[in-house]
């Protein structure tokens, strides 16, 4: 069993689970603090939860009688495994829970961000959901200044502190002379190296738990020298800047903060797609738009980017995702632009 936050590849490992024999269970949970904020109110949601997979495994038709007691004996393993922890750990709002016993599955995925509370039984893992919660790409915030460093690491929504660097940096005096400048240049020293300390300590960090973007607070005579400084690496995915206390923001005014780069940096990555998407199509080439056109490319295995609008539902798109994300497509929720309206809802930027 493995209990981790949503990611591309593992939602791509799950797509590509399809049992020889038997079904999967895959059981949503919503956590919103706002509703379920005690842990009796969690508890009570995850037994009706479990409790709603119970009769959907039996009111299932067609099954045979082994496959219908390995669904049931999968609805105990969820049971169990989320009787066993504390469900809303480390800033969990939603859980996805994928059981097969037939094909040794036993899957817990945590979401930074509620969910539809449902159960579904069918012949693979429903991935749906999780494409619709969000891209799964892993965020960074380095907040800093001359005497203190903090890294926050999460999905945009969930971001955590995990480090914690300080500096000793003197501060100022009104001593003069001699003394005044070789002061001075002692604090300038001293900064370099806090900064240092900070930077190696992220890139340190991105090593060993790679991240997809990153926001930099600084003060504003700090933040250039900062960026400036940054490994190249890091450089490349820097995608904004935040005003903010270091020293003293909570974690939430810190997402609060990012929340603001998050959402152009989705909205730039949607406008992008799209204009690819409509150029190929004006080319005839490498873009195509609705249901029927998608499909097959998705058939030929030719697709890079799906492109879905976030009100699109059809009876393809299950398939459609679950083609994309096991082809290695990048798959996106469109939620900031209207273009795919005049194209049914659903198109695609081609690989060739």
């Amino acid at each position: 069993m493995a209990a981790n936050r949503f990611t591309r590849g593992r939602l791509r490992r799950l797509a590509e689970v399809q049992p020889e024999h038997g079904l999967v269970l895959s059981v949503f949970f919503n956590l919103d603090p706002s509703e379920f904020a005690t842990p009796a109110a969690r508890s009570t949601e995850v037994n009706s939860v479990v409790t709603a997979a119970a009769h959907e495994v039996d009111a299932a038709e067609d099954l045979e009688a082994d496959e219908r007691q390995a669904l049931r004996h999968d609805v105990e393993r969820v049971r169990e495994v989320l009787k066993s922890s504390d469900v809303a750990s480390g800033g969990t709002h939603g859980l996805a829970v994928f059981a097969c016993e037939p094909a040794d599955l036993l899957e817990v995925v945590r979401l930074p961000h509620p969910i539809e509370s449902r159960a579904l039984v069918d012949r693979q893992p429903c991935v749906e959901p999780l494409v619709r919660s969000g891209s799964g790409e892993r965020w960074c915030v380095l907040l800093v200044n001359r005497r203190t460093a903090r890294i926050f690491v999460g999905e945009a929504d969930g971001l955590e502190e995990v480090d914690k660097i300080e500096g000793d940096t003197h501060r100022q005096h009104d001593q003069g002379g001699w003394s005044q400048a070789n002061y001075a240049r002692s604090v300038e020293q001293e900064k370099l190296n806090h900064l240092g300390r900070a930077l190696a300590t992220l890139f340190t960090r991105f090593k060993r738990h790679p991240f997809d973007q990153l926001v930099v607070g600084a003060p504003d005579e700090l933040v250039a020298e900062v960026e400036e400084h940054l490994h190249p690496y890091l450089r490349a995915r820097l995608a904004g800047r935040i005003g903010i206390d270091v020293e003293n923001s909570s974690a939430g005014a810190v997402r609060a903060a990012a929340a603001e780069v998050v959402d152009r940096h989705v909205a730039a990555v949607e406008r992008q797609a799209l204009d690819r998407m409509a150029q190929g199509i004006g080319r005839g080439d490498r873009g195509v738009s609705g249901p029927e056109a998608v499909m097959a490319a998705l058939e030929q295995a030719r697709v890079e980017i799906l492109l879905v609008a976030e009100e699109f539902d059809a009876p393809e798109l299950d398939e459609a995702l679950e083609k994309a994300i096991r082809q290695s497509a990048e798959v996106l929720v469109v939620r900031h632009h209207e273009d795919l309206v005049m194209h049914s809802g659903i198109g695609a930027v081609l690989r060739f």
